[in-house]
């Protein structure tokens, strides 16, 4: 069976590129310490040695919109291309065309609908920033297969928080029954409190940072019954107009399962909070 090397939860800054290449006057300065906390986490995925990364993520309205938008997807490509022209535009991110894993993705779709969860999937799926950006700060050299997952955080009807939970268990249990000997790594991004577009974006620190502190502690601790006793599709919103991202982490921590992160970080970046997560399912690599 295919050992689970590690699970990674991370933000998905569209920015951290852009500012984490400028030099001189161009560099911001809060660049130095967002590098450096960057790079120590990548560090945690490294030592994992993975051979193949099942990528959690969603889609930003780039190919997917209100009038059909899928609840979950799984790429089922050779390939897929990234980025799209205005993640390029605006933050500099540059194109990759990352290689997929056909045998995987059609294992965990059969997998997947066997449990209940009724998938779409693409045979020429795009990657935008919620998976590439990921992949620039835990393995910029894009040089593994990849089986993307997207999930809907945008375009309601949502799915709520505890079936975003039961996806992330089911994700665990297909890839422990998965009969190969490659080593598996999960990355998914998402978000703590966050505004877009609204009157509580860009302000000295993310929209509500009450909650920010306890959805880093409540990941940490691996504790689901309190994300579940105190997050719901109605109080995310409340947090912030983008805050459902959120659920995507809970997805991570599903992957995982109820236990303590072997790594957690955070980085308080005025108008977010960026959050690292670090779990070994199988313990933590030598």
């Amino acid at each position: 069976m295919a050992p689970l090397a590690a699970v990674l939860g991370t933000t998905h800054h569209p920015f951290y590129y852009k500012a984490s290449t400028a030099t001189g006057d161009d560099r911001p300065p809060f660049a130095d310490e967002w590098q450096r906390k960057v790079e120590a986490y990548r560090e945690t995925l490294t030592a994992a040695q993975p051979d193949i990364l099942v990528m959690v993520g969603a889609d930003h309205f780039h190919q997917f919109f209100l009038d059909n938008y899928p609840t979950f997807l799984i790429g089922k490509a050779p390939r897929y291309d990234a980025t799209f022209y205005n993640e390029q535009r605006e933050f500099g991110i540059p194109t990759y065309v990352l290689d997929g894993h056909e045998d995987l993705s059609g294992y965990l779709l059969q997998g997947l609908m066997d449990r209940g969860f009724d998938f779409s999937f693409s045979n020429e799926l795009k990657i935008d920033h919620s998976i590439i950006c990921p992949i620039i700060t835990t393995r910029p050299e894009a040089d593994l297969p990849v089986v993307p997952i997207y999930t809907n955080i945008f375009a309601p009807p949502l799915p709520s928080p505890k079936r975003f939970w039961d996806l992330g268990r089911a994700i665990r249990e297909v890839i422990d029954e998965y009969p190969s000997d490659k080593r598996i790594a999960a990355i998914g991004s998402g978000h703590l409190s966050l505004e877009l577009g609204g009157p509580r974006q860009f302000g000295e620190h993310g929209p509500d940072p009450e909650f920010d502190a306890n959805a880093i502690e409540w990941l940490a601790n691996g504790d689901i019954e309190a994300i579940l006793d105190n997050v719901t599709l109605e109080t995310l919103a409340g947090h912030g107009n983008a805050t459902h991202g959120f659920m995507d982490l809970i997805l991570m921590m599903g992957i995982a399962g109820p236990e303590k992160a072997a790594y957690v970080d955070n980085f308080d970046l005025y108008h977010t909070m960026e959050a690292y997560f670090t779990w070994y399912p199988n313990g933590a690599p030598a």
